[in-house]
């Protein structure tokens, strides 16, 4: 088993904020029915989803939006 004092000294990993989909909505200036559609989709920002929950990691939110950064209107972005 384990000491008190060990217990007290261990270094746990704090679990990372997660945001609901009303908060993505209103980072990204997107529509809540707009991210509902593109989770069925597909082409939003990966989820995870607990029970009725849907939960975004803000790090992989960023990374998308990163993803589908454009320079001008003609710019279809990802090498393509």
């Amino acid at each position: 088993g384990f000491h008190v004092d060990e217990v007290f000294n261990m270094q746990t990993e704090l679990p990372r904020r997660v945001l609901r989909v009303e908060e993505v909505a209103a980072l990204t200036a997107l529509s809540v029915s707009y991210l509902n559609k593109m989770r069925v989709t597909g082409g939003g920002p990966s989820f995870r989803k607990i029970g009725r929950a849907v939960l975004y990691d803000p790090a992989e939110v960023t990374a998308w939006l990163d993803q589908n950064r454009r320079a001008s209107t003609s710019d279809r972005g990802g090498g393509r």
